[in-house]
């Protein structure tokens, strides 16, 4: 879901942006002054949410990007399987399977309780509370 529509130069750090329909938190965003024939550039350095790829976006000032909702909720985990973990909603007791981050594989552990995000559809495990 869209939460709204910003341009290029309102990209500041930490806001997540959708590019090619994948979330990324921007890092930076280095702004160009017009020019005499010109409008603004910016230089938009992010990473993906759920990849953890850098993407570099060079693009007009007045290019418009999508600002998507970022739900967040807590959840206990019930069982590690794989890569992914089964978890259940501490608000509504709802029962699902959901990949986590890498770097978290050693903290997950069953009746921990996590915080996870949902953006566009899709739900990643964020951190260990």
């Amino acid at each position: 879901m869209i939460l709204r529509i910003i341009e290029a130069t309102q990209a500041k750090t930490g806001t997540t942006i959708l590019v090619d329909n994948e979330p990324y938190a921007v890092r930076s965003n280095d702004i160009s002054k017009t020019g005499k024939h010109g409008a603004s550039k910016c230089r938009i350095e992010a990473i993906g949410v759920f990849s953890d790829k850098k993407k570099i976006i060079a693009v007009p000032g007045h290019e418009r990007f999508e600002v998507p909702s970022v739900n967040k909720g807590k959840a206990q985990v019930l069982n590690l399987e794989g890569d992914t973990v089964s978890v259940m909603d501490l608000e509504s007791f709802e029962n699902f399977s959901i990949p986590y981050l890498p770097e978290l594989k050693d903290q997950l552990q069953p009746e921990s309780q996590v915080e996870y995000w949902e953006i566009s559809g899709k739900k990643v495990i964020m951190r260990v509370l």
